[in-house]
């Protein structure tokens, strides 16, 4: 996907700077706002912990296997129409998930918010990469960007928490509709047309390949603890995703016109950044789906008040990040991002000693020991894949990126997911064993932790109490597991950016001149 034809904004990078962070503040306020709303759809639609899952995970998968085909398609026919598009479907989508009364359906709602998604996002870094070609004026540009992102994350749980302290759940959905609204207006008004003649044409059957992979293994993974991992329906699907993976490779790699160039990936100065990020996205969005869930279930606040709990969180990945590129160019991005990596995993490992005594105060250091180091990672590792791939192709390296991340981000709340409800259903039928329960209330129970303390409320002290606080301490006990898996995953991609980044620009310079 080329950028050859400059958008008339050019002339004045910093206003079209700010109208690319807009886009980028929507979709990083959609992510954490839904984060804050899910117990309140597991208490409202009765959704069970894999459900829950799929919510989160079908916008993603979505948006990832479209980011790529959406992104060439822009650059062909019009940047300006298929962005026009992406802002009327994810309103569409957004008004459907909002009046959605099944988990089911909710997740449909989140595939068609997925494709508006998916049409929207292509275009900010490979816009911003052409605007901004001077290194350092590029470097404090992608600073911003990334800050923007954390504004969306900091605002997104306060924003979630005040529309659920006097709204229905469908409120943290339906905000997006005049949001949407107001940026189809101005984008007609004041955003030109811009198009590649030379532009890459799209790859229907790589975006299918790479979806059918991305669902299989998603799905194999979000319903192995429901069906058994030893399950045939969980094998066949888990095989089929590998085989699907093997068979987008192949074909990307004979195609003339790849949906994702595969030779990019020689370049080590581009793969050790873009797996990197993935694997923050990795910790960072399972550690998400899960701290929300416990402040609320564990901890017993309001949505608003997590949403106060969550937002110092995000408000430091928006202090660091626009640093995080300075420090970068001063200190060198390998030792940076390695650093930033380094604290994760010690902030998510300190995350793990919790238990039922633990407090709020007790789990903040190493929340915000987390995102200092989150906030170090992610810009430089974005500087450094949009710096390492030619001008010509800044889409698809944008497009890459944002892909990288989507599904670091969807395998991390699918792999976490999955652990917790795996240890939470162990614990559980360990204590319920003899219990004279009907076969439907102990489904409940078993489908999530706010089902069992809904069934918990119904039932006579001191039965109530006692099963409240079995299913609390089962499911930190889940949650401890999934952030020391979610551990050792960081110390994986620390060891990657240590062994494999570029010591310096220099050897940026000369991978990228390599064939």
């Amino acid at each position: 996907m080329t950028l050859i034809e400059a958008p008339p904004t050019v002339r004045r990078p910093w206003t079209a700077l700010s109208i690319l962070c807009v886009t980028v503040l929507i979709i990083s306020i959609d992510n954490t706002i839904l984060n804050i709303a899910l117990p309140t759809i597991v208490k409202t639609l009765h959704a069970t912990s894999s459900e829950l899952q799929w919510v989160v995970d079908a916008y993603v998968v979505t948006f990832a296997g479209l980011l790529l085909t959406l992104g060439s398609i822009g650059d062909r026919f019009g940047r300006k129409w298929v962005f026009l598009g992406g802002l009327t479907v994810f309103g569409a989508g957004s008004a459907l998930a909002a009046w959605s009364g099944t988990p089911d359906r909710l997740t449909i709602a989140r595939v068609v918010m997925g494709i508006g998604g998916a049409a929207l996002m292509p275009s900010t870094l490979s816009i911003l990469v052409n605007v901004f070609p001077d290194e350092d004026r590029r470097r404090r540009a992608i600073g911003i960007w990334s800050g923007a992102a954390g504004i969306g994350v900091a605002a997104g749980p306060i924003l979630g928490g005040v529309l659920l302290s006097r709204f229905w759940w469908g409120s943290v959905f339906l905000i997006n509709v005049p949001i949407c609204v107001i940026g189809i207006t101005a984008t007609v008004l004041l955003v030109p047309n811009s198009k590649s003649p030379t532009g890459r044409k799209t790859d229907p059957v790589g975006a299918a390949l790479s979806m059918v992979a991305l669902g299989l293994l998603l799905w194999g993974i979000i319903e192995g603890p429901n069906l058994s991992w030893s399950s045939p329906t969980i094998l066949v699907s888990l095989s089929v995703g590998v085989v699907a993976i093997g068979a987008f490779v192949i074909w990307e790699l004979r195609n003339r016109s790849p949906m994702l160039p595969i030779h990019f990936f020689s370049n080590r100065a581009y793969t050790a950044p873009i797996s990197a990020l993935a694997l923050v996205l990795f910790a960072l969005m399972g550690m998400f789906f899960l701290v929300t869930q416990y402040l609320q279930f564990a901890l017993g606040y309001s949505p608003f008040q997590t949403g106060i709990r969550v937002g110092p969180i995000a408000i430091t990945l928006l202090v660091v990040a626009p640093t995080s590129v300075l420090l970068a160019h001063r200190f060198g991005t390998k030792w940076i991002v390695a650093i930033g990596l380094g604290l994760i995993a010690v902030g998510l490992i300190l995350l793990s000693r919790t238990t039922v005594a633990t407090t709020y105060l007790g789990d903040l250091p190493p929340l915000l020991l987390l995102a200092v180091g989150a906030g170090l990672s992610m810009a430089p590792c974005t500087e450094s894949v949009m710096g390492s791939v030619p001008m010509a192709e800044a889409g698809v390296g944008s497009a890459t990126n944002d892909t990288a991340m989507q599904i670091g981000g969807a395998l991390g709340v699918a792999a976490l997911g999955t652990a917790l409800n795996a240890r939470y259903q162990n614990h559980m039928l360990a204590n319920l064993a003899g219990q004279p329960l009907p076969h439907a209330v102990k489904d409940v129970i078993l489908g999530s932790v706010g089902g069992a303390l809904q069934v918990a409320q119904r039932l006579p002290s001191p039965y109530s109490s006692e099963l409240a606080r079995l299913s609390r301490e089962s499911f930190i006990s889940g949650m401890d597991l999934s952030l020391v898996l979610a551990a050792v995953i960081t110390v994986v991609a620390s060891i990657v950016v240590l062994a494999a980044f570029p010591r310096s620009r220099k050897d940026r310079s000369n991978d990228n001149s390599a064939p």
